[in-house]
């Protein structure tokens, strides 16, 4: 008898195969990230279409096959419709997405970095906080969720707002790291911080980073 199990997520990519199946990258609470097929999802008027779609986020019902899992339903909670109305919104989102995907792995705890693109995505939806901002909290936390937070740099001297910022982003916990703003001078000097901070810890080169820099 077939076994079934359930786990919330959210699609992180997803890659046609053959003529009418997908494989998504699934950032999971339960699972840490794992690989799917979808069957038939690209058959006109299939019902696991939305199983496939990037940014999806709900509770996907999985079966275990030979070498992979398998997607039998899915129940999508969360499409974030603004963003696929939104070109250079889902250009963060993909941004957002990679990184995730470049730092979680299968069987770890990833509730926190889940939690975290949930809800920077949520941020990118919201019009009362700039992108460029939303991008610099997301970069920031996802080093110190994952442990490689080096601490503050004292190389260059940062307004005590600057200070104040990130200091906030990376104790602060998940579901309140959107609810500032700040000046167009820390927003700068924020992004110099971040921008050194991707290339110290993380290191690594973003596709979607590309596609983002031509357009902003």
């Amino acid at each position: 008898m077939q076994e079934f199990i359930m786990v919330t997520g959210m699609i992180l990519k997803q890659t046609p195969i053959g003529e009418y199946d997908r494989r998504i990258c699934l950032l999971t609470k339960e699972r840490g990230k794992i690989s799917a097929f979808v069957r038939g999802s690209r058959k006109p008027g299939s019902l696991l279409s939305s199983a496939a779609n990037p940014f999806s986020f709900g509770v996907f019902k999985l079966y275990e096959g030979k070498t992979s899992y398998n997607v039998s339903d899915v129940e999508i909670q969360n499409y974030f419709e603004e963003l696929r109305k939104d070109y250079i919104g889902a250009c963060y989102g993909m941004y957002f997405a990679e990184i995730a995907d470049y730092y979680t792995r299968e069987n770890n705890d990833e509730r926190q970095m889940l939690g975290l693109l949930y809800q920077s995505l949520r941020a990118l939806c919201a019009p009362s906080i700039p992108n460029e901002l939303v991008r610099c909290i997301y970069e920031i936390k996802s080093i110190a969720v994952n442990g490689e937070f080096p601490g503050l740099r004292r190389e260059r001297p940062l307004e005590e707002s600057t200070v104040y910022a990130l200091e906030y982003i990376v104790s602060s916990g998940i579901e309140k790291l959107y609810t500032f703003n700040v000046t167009p001078q820390v927003l700068a000097q924020l992004q110099e911080e971040a921008q050194w901070y991707c290339r110290k810890i993380i290191g690594h080169e973003f596709k979607s980073l590309e596609i983002l820099k031509t357009l902003c």
